[in-house]
């Protein structure tokens, strides 16, 4: 049996350079054991450390990153975390002050199809190419966000989840009023989403499985698109 999806991953490499939303190192590891002995044979198993904050690189946010009555990570649905996906490519226009409207959403609907109730809905904004330049890529808090307009028209079509290509979908002066609005009716945000133009527009799938830690807040997450065989044919 052939499997009937392409695997697109979505999902950046954590290292010690990533950019990181307080602009440190939020990553790192260790080699902690090297040796050529264990537990008296001869072979060489190399064990690794690792460190890391919980919101770094592609990685969710769950309701309770904001809300401490919230659903944590490790108690969301796994069949809630496979869902069909829509990318809405702002990337022409996009530029680091550029706030994503909802007429960009009602533009992307009259050109594809309506936004259906749980859809994941993920904006390429075009802001992954300076992810190896971390203070370009962080800038200070300043890159391409989402309107409050636009969270407010997804949740009334009553998608699952939002995706974007930068650090949040919010902007501190926007009052991280996205997160508030999503996490506060449950829902989930995927941030620094990776290899979007890999992605169709349209009938495609998004699998987003986090660390499954228990109480958590946010956590890094492996993300990957599955798009039909004959859709990339």
């Amino acid at each position: 049996m052939i499997f009937p999806f392409t695997i697109i991953d979505l999902t950046h490499t954590l290292s010690s350079n990533i950019p990181t939303w307080d602009g440190g190192c939020g990553f790192g590891q260790e080699c902690l054991h090297d040796e050529a002995t264990t537990h008296g044979k001869d072979e060489t198993f190399r064990i690794m450390g690792l460190h890391m904050e919980a919101g770094i690189g592609t990685h969710m946010d769950a309701p309770t990153h904001l809300y401490k009555d919230g659903t944590p990570i490790h108690a969301l649905p796994l069949q809630d975390l496979c869902m069909p996906c829509v990318v809405i490519d702002v990337a022409h226009k996009a530029h680091a002050n550029y706030t994503i409207t909802a007429d960009d959403i009602l533009a992307f609907e009259e050109t594809y199809e309506k936004i259906e109730k749980g859809m994941c809905v993920v904006f390429r904004t075009g802001w992954a190419r300076h992810w190896e330049d971390r203070q370009a890529y962080h800038n200070n808090h300043v890159f391409p966000c989402v309107g409050e307009d636009v969270a407010r028209l997804l949740l009334a079509r009553g998608v699952r989840a939002l995706g974007i290509d930068t650090l949040s979908p919010d902007r501190p002066e926007n009052d991280f009023i996205v997160h508030k609005l999503f996490l506060g009716q449950g829902k989930v945000l995927l941030e620094n989403v990776a290899n979007l133009s890999s992605m169709p527009a349209t009938g495609a799938f998004v699998l987003a499985l986090p660390l499954k830690i228990h109480d958590g807040t946010e956590a890094p997450l492996r993300l990957v698109g599955l798009v039909m065989r004959d859709a990339v044919a």
